[in-house]
Formats: C-alpha cells, structure tokens, sequence
C-alpha cells in the first residue's frame, strides 16, 4: 500500500479508494505531515486496467447472456470488484 513520500506514514484502503470518485482523481492528504499527493499517470492506467477495460470487454464481447440487464449487472459487479483491488496498485507522487 502506498506510502506519504515525506513522512513515510502509510495511507488507508479507505482513503485511497475515496480518492479515485468524482469526474477527477482527488489528491491524498497525508494525516501526519498534511503533503498532498496526487495520483501519477501509470496510477490512472492501471485504475482503468483494473476496472473500466474489463467490464467492458465482458459486456461487449464475452457476455454469454442474451438478456442484457444480466450482462450489465454481472458487467456492474466486475467493475466493483476490480475496483477494490485498486489501493494496492495505484500509485501517488508528492504534489510539488
């Protein structure tokens, strides 16, 4: 898991996956030492890698379902579950 590059305190799962909501990825606030770390562009593909890309290739080309509310729903589940494994591969730089 990542760690503040100035004070080397750990971040939370929590506060890393609150960080990737919203239309913008938001920068990480270190508790201890109040630097500001933002996510770095591999961060931002591995996010994608991990959560948008395989959602997508089930729902366009791997769904072996004709109804398409169960090929979204399962499509929906990978999503989530991609996206919590996410903390402990994205990676932040300390904002200069």
């Amino acid at each position: 898991m990542q760690k503040c590059e100035k004070c080397n305190t750990q971040f939370g799962w929590s506060k890393i996956y609150k960080s990737f909501f919203g239309w913008v990825y938001r920068p990480i606030k270190c508790d201890k030492c109040s630097t500001e770390h933002n996510i770095t562009i591999p961060g931002r593909i591995i996010f994608v890698s991990l959560t948008i890309i395989p959602m997508l290739i089930f729902t366009n080309f791997l769904s072996p379902f004709n109804d398409f509310f169960v090929t979204l729903v399962i499509g929906l589940a990978i999503l989530i579950i991609g996206s919590l494994f996410t903390p402990y591969f994205v990676k932040y730089k300390e904002e200069l």
